[in-house]
């Protein structure tokens, strides 16, 4: 079963989700919530297994939920008394990808807010990186007998994966390589760095024009008129 004493900054453990209920309308409220889920039900081939994991994670099955870099792990509980283990893999990104999303989200201190306060801007997951899974990334895995992907097991596990994602998105961003502090680190590190090079750079200097320059186009002023005669 999971450990939670055991997590670090690479591993965080998700206490189990009480059950969603059928009245649920969506196990997803967030849109990268409903991202995950839209990749899980447009990958799956077998809709009925689908919905039996569905079923079961409204009865709340799925025990704690174990994120590392690339799999979310879980026990489910099925129709025998020991529950199967379920796994949910999806590839890291690599450091290309992640200095591209630092970048993105230093770029404004709006963004690195709304991490803090566990929403995921809409622009960091258009900004090139592949943050999001998509149909078929969700590569699932179960110590039952059904060879299904994903099998009913791992399904449930997809579903209440999708209400962790809900309550704290740094959930996806470890499941693709990077923990929150880590992350954290490198966006102050990056914010300094160019806050240093601002300064370096002073202010910017007005434009200006040489004297030389100006008096070499000056027009000539007219001779003076001749003087008056006495009186």
């Amino acid at each position: 079963m999971a450990t939670p004493h055991r997590d670090n900054e690479h591993r965080r453990t998700f206490p189990a989700l009480p059950p969603a209920g059928p009245d649920r309308a969506s196990f997803a409220e967030t849109w990268w919530g409903q991202a995950w889920l839209t990749a899980l039900e447009k990958g799956a081939l077998d809709t009925a297994r689908l919905a039996r994991g569905r079923g079961y994670a409204e009865q709340g099955r799925v025990d704690a939920i174990t994120v590392t870099p690339g799999s979310v792990l879980a026990y489910v509980q099925g129709s025998r008394p020991r529950p199967y283990r379920a796994e949910v893999r999806l590839p890291t990104l690599d450091d290309e990808d992640w200095d591209r999303f630092l970048r993105s989200a230093a770029e404004r201190p709006a963004h690195i807010a709304a991490l803090l306060d566990k929403e995921l801007p809409r622009f960091l997951a258009d900004c090139g990186v592949p943050l999001l899974p998509g149909p078929g990334d969700l590569d699932a895995h179960c110590s039952c007998p059904d060879r299904g992907r994903p099998c009913k097991h791992a399904a449930a596990l997809c579903y209440q994966t999708a209400r962790v994602l809900d309550t704290d998105p740094f959930a996806l961003l470890l499941l693709r390589g990077r923990g929150e502090r880590e992350l954290l680190d490198a966006l102050s590190r990056l914010n300094a760095t160019r806050a240093a090079r601002a300064d370096e750079r002073g202010p910017d200097s007005l434009p200006g024009v040489r004297a030389s320059q100006v008096l070499a186009h000056r027009r000539p002023l007219p001779p003076l008129p001749a003087p008056l005669p006495p009186p």
